[in-house]
């Protein structure tokens, strides 16, 4: 995928804590970590990495489970997939890379992810933006027939193993094209196809579908648990939040509100002309806002 990033990112593969964790990095400037979310990898960052080069280090994993990162086997509990678990994955591949604390944008899992990391360790992270997500404890406890209409995979890919992966495992192309092309944009023809070509080469990977499954199930149950130990512990650096008007977040939740509840600093943001995927939707949009907030 050398092409999609004009080859000046390097592509590494790193054992975080006995995980191999596949990402991208290069540019010049303070470090950024890009997380992406489901059901994609890091290569949705494509299209606002060259952008960005000028100005930060970026760091962009698979996260674990997804892209060409590793697959770890999971319990009853879902640990494994644990925001948590995968907090520290990036956590720790940031300090292999030499950076102590950095920024941090993350989409839909990987926004979720990012909230953890900001918890767990509230010293790594120096500002945040989260982009498509309103906080996933939020999320589930507003969960109406509305929501759970539009957002049917929540549901369905928390279903005991081997429902969804036997489902989606009959025909995954198709089902990744029916996901990606709803979200609000309701078309494939936002994506480049070299990266279409990429989400579907990794979605196909074998245990792929089922570690997909596993992040959504411990969200579901043990991402729960931890939201409500923490309850009272609020994100202490600055975020910025973005979302797509044309998505479900925007119809049915209040991003800066439902944000200012998790954090003790004043919440900036904004809705975009999108859907769900902000940075292959809208990225000039996107990198200007990048800009613009992260300021260390």
């Amino acid at each position: 995928m050398s092409d999609l990033f004009d080859g000046r990112f390097a592509l590494e593969r790193r054992l975080i804590d006995g995980v191999a964790i596949n990402f991208r990095h290069g540019g010049d400037g303070p470090p950024l970590l890009l997380l992406h979310g489901f059901p994609q990898s890091h290569v949705l960052w494509h299209r606002i990495a060259a952008q960005l080069a000028s100005r930060f280090t970026l760091v962009m994993p698979d996260l674990r489970g997804y892209g060409d990162s590793a697959r770890p086997g999971s319990g009853p509990d879902h640990a494994a997939y644990s925001k948590r678990a995968l907090a520290r994955d990036v956590g720790g591949l940031m300090r292999s890379l030499g950076f102590e604390s950095f920024l941090v944008c993350g989409h839909d899992r990987g926004g979720r992810v990012a909230h953890r990391l900001a918890l767990d360790a509230p010293q790594m992270v120096r500002q945040m933006v989260l982009l498509d997500i309103s906080p996933t404890r939020t999320m589930y406890e507003r969960t109406n027939m509305q929501f759970a209409s539009l957002y049917y995979h929540w549901f369905f890919l928390i279903q005991p193993e081997p429902l969804p992966e036997r489902l989606i495992g009959a025909d995954p192309v198709f089902y990744l094209h029916k996901k990606i092309g709803g979200f609000g944009s309701q078309r494939l023809d936002i994506f480049d196809p070299r990266a279409l070509a990429e989400y579907e080469r990794c979605f196909t990977l074998p245990g792929a579908v089922h570690s997909m499954c596993e992040d959504y199930r411990a969200s579901a149950s043990i991402d729960l648990e931890h939201d409500r130990a923490d309850a009272a512990q609020k994100i202490a650096c600055p975020l910025h939040v973005l979302w797509g008007e044309r998505g479900v977040v925007h119809r049915l939740f209040t991003p800066i509100s439902d944000w200012q509840e998790k954090c003790s600093l004043p919440v900036t943001g904004r809705p975009l002309p999108s859907g769900h995927y902000i940075a292959e939707e809208c990225p000039d949009i996107l990198a200007d806002e990048l800009r613009t907030f992260f300021t260390v």
